[in-house]
């Protein structure tokens, strides 16, 4: 649903940042194709921004060809049966942002190591915080727990990861971004899914092409869902006739536990604990794939403890280990919800840090 591996763990780490910016200097659409949020101009069919400095045509397709790129999305639009009246609004003030591009880009120097990754995510306030709306929302997600199997603490924890609680949704306009991110060409295929899914969205009367925003990747709500996972697992939970996953923490709840519960959670495992490796531990045994799989009592007898060097429970539960930083960094003992997590977000450090929330809000 999200991005790949390491790229989805560190643009996971950008969100609240790449969000904010968005509220603070949301893109004004214009008729013009090429659009990156501030005056460009064109020169010899590459367009520069204001520093001189060229932007995608410098490594690829030109933003001058985006117009063109436009009309063949609303051809295959077309083709896949949207109507005219949804094509027409929602690509009235369809834009160029090159900025999408360049955070879709954006590679940071070094690689950060998961304590830098929990730290920055975790910190003790946004805990706090956690605690607090779940108690507040207890009735409400004590009755989604009991209609999908999925611990509360998991529903609260995606919840604070994605959005900060519904605070930090982003205010890219979907459609737009969408359309740049399909037309840069990286990801087309998946991009260009995903626009006609928002598309469907639209045609549907989910909601309207103008109010469709969402962070500059096209994740959308207080859950961040894809347009497909929108279509795919959002949930009236309220009953009132609509999917708002913006606005209505009864949906965002319901949408988030199906979600989980269609991708495998099973209700009566946990995510995974902190393991401590044996020193001969052979590290071609990590991984979360399913021949990796052993059962706990396995990996015990292989030499596997807890992190408080207590035995392992010899169990027939299916387990994996995983190093998030390899050798050098921690261990982890972890079970199917795991995996179940990774399909949300394929990154092991969004994945712990999902774990380690939902552990704390359970406290």
């Amino acid at each position: 649903m999200k991005l790949n591996a390491l790229s989805a763990t560190l643009l996971a780490i950008m969100l609240a940042g790449c969000a904010s910016e968005n509220s603070a200097s949301p893109t004004t659409p214009t008729a013009s194709a090429a659009r990156a949020g501030a005056p460009v101009a064109q020169r010899g069919g590459l367009l520069t921004a204001p520093n001189g400095n060229t932007t995608l045509a410098q490594q690829g397709r030109d933003p001058a060809e985006f117009p063109g790129y436009v009309e063949q999305l609303k051809a295959q639009a077309r083709a896949q049966g949207i109507d005219a009246q949804t094509i027409d609004g929602a690509f009235a003030n369809v834009h160029f942002v090159d900025r999408v591009i360049k955070l879709d880009r954006n590679q940071p120097e070094q690689k950060i190591t998961l304590d830098d990754y929990l730290a920055r995510v975790m910190p003790e306030k946004k805990i706090a915080l956690a605690r607090s709306r779940y108690q507040q929302h207890q009735n409400e997600l004590d009755a989604v727990s009991r209609r999908y199997g999925v611990p509360p603490q998991y529903i609260v924890a995606l919840w604070a990861m994605e959005s900060n609680f519904g605070q930090i949704q982003g205010r890219e306009d979907i459609i737009s971004a969408l359309a740049t991110l399909a037309f840069e060409g990286r990801r087309e295929s998946f991009f260009t899914s995903e626009l006609m899914a928002a598309l469907k969205m639209i045609q549907q009367g989910h909601i309207s092409a103008a109010e469709m925003k969402g962070s500059w990747a096209g994740a959308m709500g207080q859950n961040q869902f894809m347009p497909s996972s929108y279509l795919r697992y959002g949930v009236d939970g309220d009953g009132d006739g609509k999917i708002d996953i913006w606005r209505n923490t009864d949906d965002v709840f319901a949408s988030t536990a199906n979600y989980l519960a269609k991708e495998g959670w099973q209700a009566n495992e946990s995510w995974g604990r902190e393991a401590v490796l044996p020193v001969d531990f052979d590290v071609k045994l990590a991984g979360i794939k399913t021949g990796h799989a052993k059962s706990v009592g396995a990996w015990e007898k292989l030499g596997v403890r807890l992190a408080d060097d207590v035995a392992l429970p010899d169990s027939r539960q299916r387990a994996w280990i995983v190093l998030p930083d390899d050798m050098a960094g921690r261990a982890f003992l972890v079970y199917d919800n795991f995996r179940t997590i990774m399909r949300w977000n394929r990154s092991y450090y969004f994945a712990i840090s999902i774990g380690k929330m939902a552990d704390a809000v359970a406290q």
